[in-house]
């Protein structure tokens, strides 16, 4: 497969500052050292808790934030280099779907303004261009033209997360960063959505990072899996890989945590404790405060993410020493 993102040595370290005197106080460890690679016409699942760094680093990718280090690299060019003039071009190509579709459409603006503005944006002007690609697009989110004159407040959440991935995709991009898209929808209508990314990616050839906290989704949508953890990698692996032979606690514990009907009453690893903060992480494997299997050397060395098979790296002792 090509790769279309290698993200390499990736760091996001927010300063926290004195609100009196604005002296340096320490920093937010938010991404540390993150390494992956986003494959042409996948839909990589991202997945970890909440504060685990997961939409820090989709906005990285799209240097909507500017990382403290790494690179970034698309089309045999580090975008994290470019100024922002020379990110147009790349703008067109990669595309972000919000989380929340009440607050990430302008309740002033008609739905057809609404997708007419990226091509305002890029200076396309040609109006019966820009008319057939909105009519077409609506078709291709299963919606009717009659929505084209109506506001954002007149819809279901399931509706305007659908107009929001209209947005997303009428310039034609390559790459999408879905942030969340479902999570605050009702379930019944989250199935709908995720239908319909998996239509446009074949559709359209998209390659796609979903992050999500919600593992059954990311089962159902993905070709691969990452997990994240205190803003880092630990494991990443093909989607059936990952569920039937995971190797790192931490993605065991998450997989406990999602029910199922089964008489399986074997030992089940539960997550005890919260998420250690990002702005003082444990030294060492930033697992080892909640992880059962804990040794000495978890305590003071980082273990490194390596590949164990296949397609499939984890970063635990324990995964590599078993091997």
């Amino acid at each position: 497969m090509k790769k279309l993102f290698e993200i390499k040595n990736l760091n996001m370290h927010y300063p926290v500052v004195d609100g009196l005197l604005g002296n340096l106080k320490g920093y937010v460890y938010a991404l540390n050292n993150v390494d992956l690679d986003i494959y042409e016409n996948e839909i990589l699942g991202l997945v970890g808790e909440s504060g685990s760094g997961k939409s820090t680093l989709g906005n990285c990718i799209l240097k909507l934030l500017n990382p403290t280090s790494g690179e970034v690299i698309f089309e045999n060019e580090n975008i994290l280099s470019k100024k922002k003039k020379e990110l147009k071009d790349f703008r067109k190509k990669a595309q972000l779907i919000f989380q929340n579709p009440y607050m990430s459409l302008n309740p002033r603006m008609k739905i057809y303004d609404i997708l007419k503005e990226p091509f305002i944006i890029n200076g396309i002007k040609d109006k019966k261009i820009i008319e057939d690609k909105i009519k077409k697009i609506i078709n291709l989110i299963c919606m009717q033209e009659e929505v084209l004159n109506r506001y954002p407040h007149e819809f279901s959440g399931g509706q305007r997360q659908r107009i929001a991935i209209a947005r997303a995709i009428i310039l034609n991009p390559q790459f999408i960063v879905a942030d969340e898209p479902v999570s605050a929808l009702d379930v019944s209508i989250q199935a709908q959505i995720i239908n319909l990314l998996i239509d446009l990616k074949e559709h359209l050839n998209l390659t796609m990072l979903f992050i999500s906290h919600d593992l059954s989704v990311i089962k159902f949508i993905s070709d691969r899996i990452a997990v994240m953890y205190l803003g880092e990698i630990v494991e990443i692996a093909d989607k059936n890989e990952l569920f039937n032979n995971h190797k790192h606690p931490y993605t065991e514990a998450l997989l406990n945590a999602v029910p199922v009907i089964s008489e399986d009453k074997g030992k089940k690893i539960i997550l005890s404790g919260d998420l250690p903060s990002p702005q003082n992480p444990p030294k060492g494997c930033k697992f080892h405060t909640r992880c059962p299997y804990v040794m000495d050397k978890c305590k003071c060395n980082q273990p490194e993410l390596k590949e164990i098979s296949e397609n499939h790296k984890v970063r635990c002792f324990l995964a590599q020493e078993i091997l």
